[in-house]
């Protein structure tokens, strides 16, 4: 995946087009915690409509119908009184966006952590972010942070590895990738992760973030090693500091 390009779409995209998504986040549930998505508002078997999906051009579009399926993209399901987003890609990458101060507010000197659940179902066999032709992953969140003069974003990647160990940090460039949770450790249940996302820019860049990050994407990938990955995502915070 060319990761980069990726990213610098996604930047020029919301430069070249102010108005685009316009949808509230969740909201608060406490002074401390702001919900991105609980995934709770949409009905099962729907779609993420809150969301924007970047296509296979490298457009930003709308989540509607005729480019999401239930066997295929991102699909809302349920299991008991849970719901949660459901992504599965057979040879594809796919990506759900959200903007910030479009539809949510986000200032890292309020929430500097960002917290999720995510669960692998299956991951992409072989893939790994440390070999470039291989460089998959079945479930990862991404940051983005600020763009240079050229337009080049610099972000960070937290990523759900099929190999690499929790902790394993691979560098391109202006994106920094980190392996929060991996298939090493067994697939087949939740996860709750939670990253103070200033710290972990300072250690990665060596400097201070800017206070307000550009977006948040989810993401899954599994076209590089032409598999298959299925992997669910919820409960996406921001949060105040310990």
């Amino acid at each position: 995946m060319e990761l980069t390009k990726v990213l610098l779409v996604v930047i020029m995209s919301f430069l070249a087009f102010p108005g685009l998504a316009q949808s509230p986040a969740r909201g608060q549930v406490s002074p401390e915690t702001l919900v991105l998505d609980d995934f709770e508002s949409y009905p099962s078997g729907g779609l993420p409509t809150n969301w924007r999906f970047v296509d296979g051009r490298q457009r930003i579009i709308a989540v509607t119908p005729d480019i999401m399926t239930e066997e295929e993209f991102f699909v809302v399901k349920r299991e008991g009184n849970n719901q949660f987003v459901r992504a599965v890609t057979y040879d594809r990458a796919h990506r759900l966006l959200l903007f910030n101060r479009r539809q949510f507010d986000w200032k890292l000197d309020e929430y500097p952590r960002l917290s999720w659940r995510w669960r692998a179902i299956r991951l992409p066999e072989g893939a790994r972010e440390d070999v470039e032709d291989k460089n998959d992953s079945g479930a990862a969140v991404y940051v983005t942070f600020s763009k240079d003069w050229l337009g080049r974003p610099r972000s960070i990647k937290y990523t759900y590895s099929s190999i690499l160990p929790v902790g394993t940090v691979v560098s391109y460039g202006r994106l920094k990738v980190l392996v929060v949770s991996s298939g090493l450790n067994g697939t087949g249940r939740w996860e709750r992760i939670e990253r103070d996302v200033v710290q972990d820019y300072r250690e990665l860049f060596g400097d201070d973030p800017p206070n307000e990050p550009i977006s948040i994407m989810i993401w899954s990938d599994s076209n590089s090693v032409h598999d298959v990955s299925e992997v669910d995502f919820d409960d996406i915070e921001l949060r105040a500091a310990s």
